[in-house]
């Protein structure tokens, strides 16, 4: 039983783990899981913690993408695919919303896992749109 692998998180457990990670979109995240649009639940996180930044509340937003960071590691492809297209792609926002020492501390904390993902996605974008 000690080998025995851990089951992969797919879209309904993700939710799940979001409901009690996000109490405050608890509501808004289960309308979205009622219409199967995990999309909008990853997007209705993003938005949550772009508020939290603009209150700069930097802990408070380095312990949610930990906790991202928890799912996506565990994660079946499709729920790995959407937080690396959706939430790790929203940090670009993040550093253009947030002040530059906010942004070091929050690249800072990152997980290792989500900071190549988002360095990756940077150079992706200056080949193919010279960003």
């Amino acid at each position: 039983m000690m080998n025995a692998q851990m089951q992969k998180i797919n879209q309904k457990i993700a939710i799940e783990y979001l409901k009690f990670f996000y109490p405050r979109l608890r509501t808004e995240i289960t309308q979205l899981s009622i219409q199967n649009n995990f999309a909008g639940v990853i997007q209705s996180t993003i938005n949550y913690l772009k508020n939290l930044l603009m209150e700069s509340r930097i802990n408070i937003i380095s312990h949610h993408i930990k906790l991202m960071d928890m799912i996506y590691k565990n994660g079946d492809s499709y729920v790995r695919d959407m937080i690396e297209n959706l939430f790790v792609r929203s940090f670009e926002s993040f550093k253009k919303h947030a002040k530059i020492q906010h942004w070091k501390l929050l690249y800072q904390y990152m997980p290792i896992n989500f900071q190549l993902i988002y360095n990756d996605q940077r150079k992706q974008d200056k080949i193919f749109f010279g960003k």
